[in-house]
């Protein structure tokens, strides 16, 4: 898959020269402060904005500082001009007017066959030839769900034209979350457009990434993707946008695994773990992390891999009791997962920390043997 990064937004402070509408502003060396007279009673505000105001017309520059210090002599009013730190300043007006207008700045984009978004806005994709094998993968932050909405759809369902949401992502033909960890059925996950019955259609996912599949045979059909991120109290199905980081997964009373997912070679550190059941260690951690867990209804097991489908993943290690120290492990594979299972009977919770490895702490792997790459430590 051809990663796409997507822009990064950013707001331009309000520049403080201007411009007339046929000529555009020059930045030249700023003209000397007029000495004497007026130049006495200038507050060092009003210095500055003669400063920031060179690019101006004489005419125009002349009539703002007589305007300006027309204020300050008459209603006093130069201290707070120099008062920055003022709620009610002129400064802390444009910024809190700049806020208004980022607030309110919606972020469009065209849509490329293949892309990855990772921003609300809106993105249209219109086809310039026929395009038979298309999809947009949308992640989001871990603690958040992604909204997505199809507008503006011009395309000929009759023709073989599709657009299908998906709950999760398709890679290389694996889905995450997997069948045994997501919570609707299969066939449910999907949104087809086609299909709908109701003009547009929408879909919510129940994790952080979904993604969309499409194919449009004609020029200049298309529609437009609108992607919106919800905040999500207790994220469940994780798809990691980073090698390094930490998390805390909890499950309350729900019966539901949830696994974490980072698409990279790591160090995993369990830094604290709580299950419900375990009033008392019987067994010892050393014997118990190593013996298998799936019986206890409540555990969390370390899965490595080179797909997202947890269910073809190896299994690296379990813990079914809780924990405040410090268990480590390194998984030298593509996806290295965190996954927790949960009976519904408790309130369990696990803390992590990962980190990439290092090119000398991969495994070495062996000419024509792939079950060498994925390893573990």
């Amino acid at each position: 898959m051809q990663e796409a990064h997507p822009p990064f937004l950013q707001r331009h402070a309000i520049t403080r020269y201007c411009m007339t509408a046929d000529q555009p502003a020059r930045l030249t060396a700023a003209p000397p402060i007029p000495a004497g007279g007026a130049a006495a009673v200038l507050s060092p505000s009003v210095v500055l904005f003669w400063k920031h105001s060179f690019s101006m017309s004489v005419t125009l520059r002349t009539q703002l500082l007589v305007f300006l210090i027309s204020l300050s002599s008459r209603m006093g009013i130069s201290r707070y001009i120099e008062d920055n730190e003022a709620s009610d300043g002129l400064y802390s007006l444009l910024s809190l007017a700049q806020k208004r207008e980022s607030e309110d700045f919606i972020f469009r984009r065209p849509l490329r066959c293949l892309d990855m978004l990772a921003t609300d806005g809106y993105f249209t994709f219109v086809a310039s030839r026929p395009q038979l094998a298309c999809a947009a993968f949308i992640i989001a932050e871990p603690s958040e769900v992604i909204s997505l909405e199809l507008t503006d759809v011009s395309i000929d369902c009759g023709a073989g034209d599709f657009i299908k949401m998906f709950d999760g992502w398709v890679l290389k033909g694996e889905k995450f979350p997997s069948s045994r960890d997501h919570p609707l059925p299969l066939h449910q996950r999907y949104t087809d457009y086609c299909s709908s019955t109701v003009p547009g259609a929408t879909s919510r996912s129940s994790q952080n990434v979904a993604m969309i599949f499409f194919r449009i045979h004609s020029p200049d059909s298309g529609f437009t993707l609108a992607v919106k991120k919800l905040h999500n109290p207790f994220p469940c199905n994780i798809m990691s946008q980073s090698p390094e980081g930490s998390f805390t997964m909890v499950m309350p009373h729900q019966r539901r695994n949830c696994s974490f997912s980072i698409i990279y070679p790591v160090e995993i550190r369990l830094t604290e773990l709580s299950l419900g059941q375990a009033k008392s260690n019987e067994l010892s951690p050393q014997r118990q992390l190593w013996s298998g867990c799936s019986g206890s209804g409540d555990y969390v097991e370390l899965l490595g891999g080179n797909g997202v489908d947890t269910s073809k993943m190896f299994p690296v290690a379990d813990l079914c009791f809780s924990l405040s120290g410090l268990a480590q492990m390194k998984i030298g594979c593509d996806n290295s997962v965190v996954r927790l299972v949960s009976s519904g009977n408790y309130i369990n919770r696990v803390s992590f920390q990962y980190r990439l490895l290092e090119q000398n702490e991969l495994p070495k792997t062996r000419e024509n043997n792939l079950d060498n790459f994925c390893s573990v430590e």
